[in-house]
């Protein structure tokens, strides 16, 4: 039955920046729909843990700093350890900084690229590695609709997402026949921390929800489903392809 294909029993997956925002409510829906879910952040995942084992899911937390690439191997070595095996890698953590592309320091573009970007191919490769041995794998990397536009004052973030983008599809050209899927969602505005200071600003915020054809702010719940469909063999046939869940944004 095709509804028995979104499903995710048995499967293990590694989701980066599990802590709050997107990454908990993509761990929460990984985890509803039947996978064990291993958290990455650099902080306590309590409230993701809480919210999935209220469903009688199982999750388990792994602390690490991704500002450089020393914790990736150990990232994989921890899942394989509490569960045995990896199945799915979400790739969201991630960082911005808002400043007029006159005023950017190398300091500022470096870190924004070194997480978004740098961080996102070297989690790829190691994880890909262990998903070719394994004959199998779906990696799902977080875009961003500035993937397919420029923006406004944030040059290094650009950059980076648009970099993920291509990622994505260097490595579904390279993976797909050794039955590794490598895609990408592209969230637009979402009522996250990285956008609790453009929402605070009533007129942007008017601004872009007008601009919006749903007429409304995103959630991390609206993820849900992109995630649980990229990561299930409903998506086999699925590779180096971008979705966006942007309430229409890109449309417009």
């Amino acid at each position: 039955m095709i509804l028995d294909k979104f499903r995710l029993d048995g499967k293990v997956a590694v989701v980066t920046g599990a802590n709050t925002g997107l990454g908990q409510g993509m761990c929460v829906a990984l985890a509803q729909a039947g996978a064990k879910v291993c958290g990455v952040a650099r902080r306590s995942c309590e409230g993701t843990k809480a919210l999935i084992e209220k469903d009688k899911g199982e999750f388990t937390e792994i602390i690490a700093d991704l500002s450089t690439t020393e914790p990736i191997a150990r990232i994989l070595a921890e899942a394989k350890a509490a569960y045995g095996r990896v199945d799915i890698l979400v790739n969201n953590a991630g960082v911005i900084v808002r400043e007029d592309a006159v005023n950017v320091t190398e300091d500022d573009w470096l870190k924004v690229v070194g997480i978004n970007e740098n961080i996102v191919f070297f989690m790829c490769q190691t994880f890909g590695k262990e998903f070719i041995a394994q004959g199998s794998g779906k990696i799902i990397n977080i875009c961003s609709m500035l993937s397919y536009q420029g923006g406004i004052r944030v040059p290094s973030y650009t950059a980076s997402k648009s970099a993920v983008m291509g990622i994505t599809k260097a490595l579904a050209n390279e993976w797909a026949d050794k039955g590794v899927n490598v895609n990408a969602i592209a969230p637009g505005y979402m009522a996250t921390n990285n956008t609790k200071q453009i929402r605070s600003d009533s007129d942007r915020s008017e601004a872009i929800i007008d601009r919006i054809p749903q007429g409304r702010w995103g959630t991390p719940e609206d993820m849900g489903g992109a995630v649980v469909f990229l990561a299930s063999d409903a998506s086999s046939y699925v590779n180096g392809f971008t979705l966006a869940v942007d309430g229409g944004w890109l449309a417009r």
